[in-house]
């Protein structure tokens, strides 16, 4: 985990991986990978930045239940750089 983030893993099986993400006002997920097409539902509305592994960066803005989805293959950092509130995200990963 990064400083200031946690996960809990809802739910696993042979289909999906669901998993609630926590950031923290200043915290952040480190670079991390993900292998499995996913989807995320926001849980609460902000945003969050994100830099990518090529050094690229933007701002994705969460609106609360309204979801989106990224490819495998993904590569970033996330960080919630923006609210003195905790940014909630559920992850649900196609395995």
């Amino acid at each position: 985990m990064g400083t200031g983030s946690h996960s809990v893993v809802q739910l696993e099986n042979e289909h999906f991986r669901v998993t609630e993400w926590t950031i923290e006002p200043g915290g952040s997920i480190p670079m991390h990978r993900h292998d499995y097409e996913y989807v995320v539902v926001p849980m609460v509305t902000g945003r969050m930045h994100a830099e990518n592994s090529d050094g690229t960066e933007f701002v994705a803005e969460l609106t609360q239940g309204v979801s989106y989805t990224r490819s495998a293959g993904q590569e970033h950092t996330i960080s919630n750089r923006y609210s003195d509130e905790n940014i909630v995200f559920v992850e649900i990963e196609r395995l």
